[in-house]
């Protein structure tokens, strides 16, 4: 079993999983349990339930499984109480209904005793990996000592952690430059975000429509350049669509704008020969609140002293014309402001409109619409929902992911 990935436009094979001999081998496995904590409890669990086929692969391999991840960001001292993977380690000792070791270090004597103490089928977890940022940022700057560390805690390296594979860390890259040839793969999940939003942009079933959402065109420049010279249409919402508009030279009102990448945005409408479709009409209220009164003007009309928060009704059914012939769809951003329900519709009629497709690939590229679709109940009508919004990004944009370059060639 194998897939190639397409790196920097070439193909290449990078070993996964299945390519390494796990049995009784200590396994270092970078995870992605950066999930969202109230008070010491999780309130969504998705990132641990993704890497279970992973975790239980190596397990039934009879690994020895260390267990790493990182969890928010770590500035103070203060930070590691409510930072710490304990009650990670809990729900994932749940969710396996067998026991995780925790230990609450991320290197030293106790750690490596609890690591060569392991018995084959049995795994331990340790501590949050941007506690080493306390000291000089060496998690998130690849300490090259931070790396060799970690690396000489195993035998072999297993990435599956989407959700940092942009991302050069000590944890990722650092590891696999120091694991030793041939020793380092990538899991079932790193693979499928590979395999599915690879495929979707390099070798799309057409139409291939591109629908692009949230507040900036500058967090969507090169995603939108790369999908000019493979999608069909791309539709664009959110409030980055003011920029668009206001380039138009409509009057956008007191609606969210980048006026700094306006040339940019004029620039990229002339490229798109077409295939940026623009909203014809907008929600907009005097404040950005929920209370506010809210009203549907055409984007022709918006007053003075109103802003635009959600697409409105003609925008979804326009979209909605495009989206039902797609054979391929990728959505990255909320098409309002989501969080508050009178600004929700829209995010919720272009939801709806890809739930509904038939025969279509149809992708998520994580972050809010993402959280979106799982909180409106939508998440198993999609193909395939990405765990990682800024290495997702940074995939449809067609750069190179440190995380996976990394990782053994087969």
């Amino acid at each position: 079993m194998f897939h190639f990935f397409k790196i920097k436009g070439e193909q290449m094979m990078k070993k996964i999983i299945t390519d390494l001999n796990l049995t009784d081998k200590k396994v270092l496995m970078r995870v992605d349990f950066n999930v969202p904590m109230k008070e010491g409890k999780i309130t969504d669990e998705n990132r641990i339930v993704q890497a279970l086929p992973t975790i239980k692969y190596a397990l039934e391999q009879n690994a020895k499984l260390i267990l790493f991840s990182h969890l928010g960001k770590v500035k103070t001292e203060e930070d590691k109480t409510s930072k710490s993977l304990k009650a990670v380690a809990e729900k994932l000792s749940e969710l396996l209904g067998k026991n995780v070791t925790f230990i609450p270090e991320t290197r030293g004597e106790k750690l490596e005793t609890a690591i060569n103490n392991l018995k084959s089928g049995e795994v331990l977890m340790f501590e949050n990996t941007r506690f080493e940022d306390l000291d000089g940022k060496k998690e998130s700057k690849n300490d090259p000592e931070l790396g060799k560390y970690w690396a000489s805690l195993g035998d072999v390296f297993v990435n599956d952690a989407f959700g940092t594979a942009h991302r050069a860390h000590a944890s990722n890259v650092g590891i696999a430059e120091n694991i030793g040839a041939g020793n380092s793969a990538v899991g079932f999940l790193v693979e499928k975000e590979l395999k599915f939003i690879g495929e979707a942009v390099n070798n799309p079933k057409r139409p291939l429509i591109a629908i692009l959402g949230g507040a900036k065109v500058s967090d969507k420049i090169g995603v939108i350049e790369n999908l000019l010279t493979k999608a069909d249409k791309i539709l664009i919402g959110g409030a980055m669509m003011f920029t668009f508009l206001k380039a138009e030279g409509k009057n956008i009102g007191t609606s969210l704008v980048e006026d700094d990448k306006l040339d940019l945005a004029k620039d990229l409408l002339t490229k798109s020969n077409g295939k940026i479709v623009l909203p014809v009409d907008t929600v907009v209220a005097a404040e950005f609140n929920n209370d506010a009164e809210f009203s549907t003007v055409d984007v022709d009309n918006i007053p003075d002293n109103k802003m635009g928060l959600d697409i409105g009704e003609k925008t979804v059914k326009l979209f909605d014309s495009y989206i039902k012939n797609a054979k391929t769809v990728v959505w990255n951003g909320p098409m309002g402001v989501f969080e508050m329900s009178n600004f929700a519709k829209g995010t919720i009629g272009v939801c709806e409109s890809i739930a509904n497709l038939v025969d279509a690939v149809t992708i998520i590229g994580g972050g809010d619409s993402a959280a979106a679709a799982i909180s409106l109940g939508y998440a198993n009508k999609f193909t395939h929902i990405s765990t990682g919004g800024g290495a997702s990004l940074e995939f449809l944009e067609g750069r190179v992911l440190p995380g996976v370059e990394a990782i053994s060639n087969k």
